[in-house]
């Protein structure tokens, strides 16, 4: 039998007295998407923050391409090919935009060819014009709009050329606009191909968000969170008429 490309097992993970990841179980294939939805505080970023090894389970096993990645670095899960972009988005904001792109590219993964500075250069360059804004590569991210952040927290992840993507509410504090120029990029980004020098095989995803119409156009499945546990794991069209998620979240409840 294959093994799976992600496998959440029995993850809980305890702040104090506050269980707030409860017994988490799902396996993903390769080609997925997931939406993980869920009320605020549910513990849908707790859960990413496990996968990429920022927090440890108290208990629980994640495996990767059957590595079980518990335990490691988070820099050795990026090199393991999983990366994640952020709510809160934390870019050198005193560095030029491609200098912050390029510090992605400076990964051993990224890297995998010996690569090195004007490679480098020429990587983020393709990294921020398949993210929309290599116009500005010069700029110094501190002059970015709120929207253009997280075209840069795209772009940062994109160079690491991941075989997983955790993306945490990357349509938040987007405009309508904004958000569907956002999503066709999440869309082409799975699709993969080559985009100059940066090559992507489709990295799988997991989708933290709150903005539900735009993401059931995105994801083949959705997990749904309620105080740390999994309520509900469908097809978009299943979960919105499961009683517990209407009940617990689309109804306002919880």
């Amino acid at each position: 039998m294959a093994e799976r490309f992600l496998k959440v097992e029995k993850l809980s993970k305890d702040f104090g007295g506050l269980r707030a990841v409860n017994d988490v179980s799902f396996p993903m294939d390769r080609k997925e998407i997931i939406g993980l939805i869920g009320p605020n505080g549910s513990g849908k970023t707790t859960l990413l923050r496990l996968i990429m090894g920022i927090l440890k389970p108290d208990p629980g096993v994640i495996q990767f391409k059957g590595k079980n990645i518990v335990g490691l670095k988070t820099w050795d899960i990026v090199n393991l090919g999983i990366a994640c972009t952020f709510q809160n988005m934390r870019p050198f904001r005193r560095l030029p935009i491609i200098a912050n792109v390029m510090v992605s590219c400076l990964s051993p993964r990224a890297m995998k060819s010996g690569e090195w500075v004007k490679r480098v250069e020429n990587k983020a360059m393709d990294a921020l014009e398949f993210s929309g804004i290599s116009d500005m590569a010069l700029e110094k991210a501190s002059t970015l709009s709120q929207g253009d952040l997280k075209r840069l927290e795209v772009a940062r992840v994109v160079a690491t050329e991941p075989e997983l993507l955790l993306l945490d509410e990357p349509f938040g504090g987007l405009s309508p606009a904004e958000t569907d120029l956002m999503a066709k990029s999440i869309k082409r980004l799975h699709k993969g191909g080559r985009f100059g020098r940066l090559h992507s095989e489709g990295p799988a995803m997991i989708i933290v968000e709150h903005k539900l119409q735009q993401l059931m156009k995105i994801v083949d499945r959705i997990i749904v969170l309620n105080f740390g546990t999994m309520i509900a794991d469908g097809t978009p069209e299943e979960v919105v008429k499961n009683p517990k998620v209407i009940d617990a979240y689309l109804g306002g409840g919880g």
